[in-house]
Parts: structure tokens; sequence; C-alpha cells
């Protein structure tokens, strides 16, 4: 297997252990892999560990991949995560309308996010690499992941947050995993920026999605769902893009299975923003001659990210799948988690975008019927309990609140008549 980091810019290369994130010239760095094995036979050794005993590759949705992630042998900092289910409900496509629509729940994943897949890969480098710390940035998602790894791992770990911008539930697991946790007088952008600079000037390693580890743990994502579609493509892809990890991993994955010979059609990926955080979008529109910047406002504080660090990525995942991106307002994100979280399932609000850009790309005409479509939900209800309570309090017509009784059971039989 041959692996080595490429500077997207510049073309410079690294060797693979290296604890960069970005290139000397300021750009990205990409994993460039060339694995020994190819087609069928690797498909068919993935799909065979999928039903091992070692717990390791079997039990994990993102090492059952190995040949495409990390190069050499050594330590896997594993909880295990992925093995995420993809659920179908008729309540939530006949809101989409759209009828062959999956979900696929990134909120099974042990820390409750989509972060643990690009997490085990990147904790994973940072140890072997001997890293004397981890640190990122985060809008809570991130900071839950990377503290629950280096707490597994026993690394030292830093957690840059914007004070008052972050949801408890997230909160509470950064601190419970034991990550130093520093409230930032500042929105995430500025965060991102003091990580970046203690990354460069204090030799710490810095995991959040412009890591390339980060990326290629993500893009089991899209590994996985093929191979519980029996390596059959759906259509549309479609994620939530906040920080724009996923768009530009979901992209990457497709382009190196097409190239391995495992993937036939490329499926298209609509990324949906939030509309008070949507610079993305506005790129879109514009045919990506302009990157823009924004001061970020939406209820779907995971994406709520005004100037996306993986903004150079994700432009080319959108142009190498034909795909696109859309916004939708809270209101829409809302009503669409409503209906998700009524039908069992739930998810945070970022997770609805998805949802709820499934809904609007349906209306559009952009995607049509019989067209199979999987929208990914990137994080478990209890992320942000507060936004569930704040929705059933308010008026409306998908609203649930709680009602308080006298301890009678006739106020009990009232109430169930009500039902």
């Amino acid at each position: 297997m041959s692996v080595k980091l490429v500077c997207s810019v510049c073309g410079s290369e690294l060797p693979p252990l290296s604890r960069r994130s970005t290139c000397a010239c300021g750009g990205l760095l990409d994993v460039v892999q060339r694995p020994a094995e190819t087609g069928r036979s690797l498909r068919r050794r993935f799909d065979r560990r999928q039903g091992s005993g070692d717990p390791a590759v079997a039990g994990s949705g993102v090492w059952r991949f190995r040949e495409l992630l990390l190069p050499g042998r050594g330590p896997i900092v594993t909880h295990p995560e992925g093995g995420t289910p993809l659920f179908r409900r008729d309540a939530i496509s006949r809101f989409a309308g759209h009828a062959d629509l999956a979900l696929k729940h990134e909120g099974h994943n042990p820390t409750g996010s989509f972060k643990d897949r690009g997490m085990t890969v990147a904790v994973t480098h940072a140890l072997r690499s001997s890293a004397p710390a981890v640190a990122c940035a985060s809008t809570g998602n991130t900071s839950a992941s990377m503290a629950a790894y280096a707490a597994q791992a026993g690394l030292k770990a830093l957690v840059f947050v914007p004070a008052g911008r972050i949801a408890f539930g997230k909160l509470a697991q950064a601190l419970a995993y034991g990550a130093r946790t520093l409230l930032v007088k500042a929105d995430f952008d500025a965060c991102l920026r003091l990580a970046r600079e203690a990354h460069e000037r204090l030799g710490i390693a810095l995991l959040n999605s412009i890591n390339p580890w980060r990326i290629e743990g993500q893009k089991t994502l899209v590994f996985e769902l093929l191979q519980q579609r029996g390596w059959e493509a759906p259509d549309w892809i479609v994620v939530p893009a906040g920080n724009l990890g996923n768009t530009a991993a979901f992209g990457k994955a497709l382009a190196e299975l097409r190239a391995l010979g495992l993937l036939k059609r490329v499926p298209r990926i609509a990324a949906v923003q939030a509309r008070g955080a949507s610079p993305f979008f506005r790129s879109y529109r514009g045919g990506f001659a302009r990157r823009y910047r924004v001061r970020a406002e939406t209820a779907a504080t995971a994406i709520r990210i005004g100037d996306p660090a993986s903004h150079d990525r994700a432009v080319r995942s959108i142009r190498e799948t034909r795909g696109i991106v859309t916004a939708v307002s809270d209101r829409e994100i809302l009503e669409a988690k409503a209906v998700v979280d009524a039908a069992g399932i739930g998810c945070e609000p970022a997770s609805a975008a998805s949802v709820a850009g499934v809904r609007r790309l349906v209306a559009e005409g952009v995607i049509r019927k019989g067209d199979a479509v999987v929208a990914v939900l990137t994080g478990h209800l209890l992320k942000d309990p507060g936004a569930v309570i704040d929705f059933h309090s308010r008026t409306g017509a998908r609203r649930n609140p709680p009602v308080t009784i006298a301890p009678r059971l006739a106020e009990v039989e009232r109430q169930l008549r009500r039902l």
C-alpha cells in the first residue's frame, strides 16, 4: 500500500506520519492512497470482515475498510464506531414528498454523531505520530468526539468552543470525557483560528476537519451505506453542510471507489446549509467564482459556521459528482426535525437540514420521482434537548407540550381521549 500527503495547492508531498494539518503554503493536505488490492477482491475482503470475529475490524464500520484509511501497523483507537442503521419511515417519506428515501443515522455512533468516524482515524494517527496533545475548535460534536477518543488513547485534549453558543448536551460530553475546555468569547471561526495558531506554534495535533485523517475516516460513511445497499449506489446522497468536512469526504470516497472499480455509477451529492449560515450556498450560486464568509446565525448549532474550513475540498466534491448546494430556513429545519422525531428516530436540529433539503429539492423538481435518495442524519436527538423543549413549548401544528394534571384517574382518561 502506497500512501502520501499531498498539498492541494502547491503539490508538495509530506510523509504519512507528519502531524501537519496544512501545508507550509497554507493549502489543505489530501491523503493519496494506492492500495495493493482493487475491484472485486477488495470488496470481498470488506464483506468478509463484516461478519468476522475481530472487533477492531468487524465491530467498526470504519476499520472494516482499513486498506483505504491509515497505512502501517500499530494501535487502533476504536470504541468501535460506525455500523449505523439505514431507516425508512413512511411518515418521513410523505413529509419529504418522496417514496424512495432512506435515512443514514450517524447519531448511533458512540458519542452520538458522525464525528466519531473521522476521530477514530485522526486520534489513531496522532497516537502513532507521538503527538504531545490534541486540540479542536468546535460547535459541540467535534469536541465531544475528540475528548472521548483522546481519553481512550491517553492523550491530553484541548477544546476551543464559542462561549454561550454550544448546546449543553455537547458541552457536557467534553467536560465528562476530561478535555480541558476553553470557552472563547468569540464565534466558531475565531475559535478555529486560535486552535490553528496553537497547532502551528505549540506542536499540538489539530483534529478539526482540515486534518486529512479526519476526512479519511468520514469517507467510510459512504463505504458503509453502499455496503448496506449491496454496493448499489443511490442517485442522491443528501448531507447537512457546515464546515463541509462531510461534503469533502463523500466526494473523495466516491472518486476512490470508482477508481478502484467498486462503483459503476457515482451518486450526486446535495449539500444543505441553514439559510442563516450559508456561505457555501452563496458561492455555489455564483459558480464558485468567489468564496464567501458570513456571520452565521441558525438554531442548527452544529452547522452554525460562517467560514467553512473545507470549502475548497467541498467545491471539488460538488463539481465531480454533479452535485448541488441548497439552503433551508430554521423553520424548515425544525419542522423536518419534528417529523423525524415523531417517527421514533429523533435527531439534532442540524441533522434535519438534510430532510428539509430533500423536501425542497423534490418540490423544485431537482430530485425526481424514482430517484433513490439517502439523507444523512448527523447527530443524536439528545445532543440538543433544549431545542426540543423550546420547539414543543411554542404554538404550531406539530407541537407536543407536556400537560400538567391533578392526580386523578379521570384526568388520565381525559388525556387518553385526546391522543
